[in-house]
């Protein structure tokens, strides 16, 4: 083999290897699966126990049945992802789809200065600071929202950011199907 030839080997090699790869990465970020992951709380009934953020009202296990399908998120104000989804939790909320917060393992004051910079989709939101009701729904990271029907049982489970594309494909309809229920 000639010196040119090794050195174009030595070059396309590398390259080959990098646009493979950089495929496979590509096609893996197209995927829209992120919400995927399986949840043994599906059909069960929805229990909450946080702890109030500043003096805003938490949400309770009582607010998970009264009647209406809901959302419950999983946030932090720490989590990019979760300032991604805001405006469309804050779409949401001003549609009339009633969005209970739970505040992840966060420093209160960073928590309450992301609401009132971003705005508050949530008509009640509390704290998790062990992350306790985080282990109790199951959740694997942040953020992570569920569909709860009216009668308080988890109806969805979405990992990832609320996305324009999750929320008109994923998250609407399955509140429209647990208006059905």
């Amino acid at each position: 083999m000639t010196a040119r030839r090794r050195a174009a080997v030595a070059v396309a090699a590398p390259l080959a290897i990098f646009l493979a790869v950089g495929g496979l990465l590509y096609a893996g970020l197209r995927l829209d699966d992120s919400g995927g992951l399986p949840s043994s709380l599906i059909g069960r009934p929805a229990v909450l126990k946080v702890a109030p953020l500043g003096n805003m009202e938490p949400p309770t296990a009582e607010d998970l049945a009264l009647g209406q399908p809901k959302l419950v998120n999983f946030w932090a104000s720490w989590c990019a992802p979760c300032r991604v989804e805001h405006a469309n939790l804050m779409s949401m909320a001003e549609s009339g789809i009633p969005i209970l917060g739970v505040n992840y393992k966060d420093d209160q004051e960073n928590a309450l200065k992301f609401l009132r910079e971003l705005g508050n989709p949530f008509a009640k939101v509390g704290a998790d600071p062990e992350g306790r009701a985080a282990i109790d729904w199951g959740v694997y990271g942040i953020p992570e929202t569920f569909v709860v029907d009216g009668s308080g049982k988890i109806a969805l489970r979405f990992a990832g950011p609320v996305t324009e594309r999750v929320m008109r494909e994923t998250i609407l309809p399955a509140v429209a199907d647990a208006e059905g229920s």
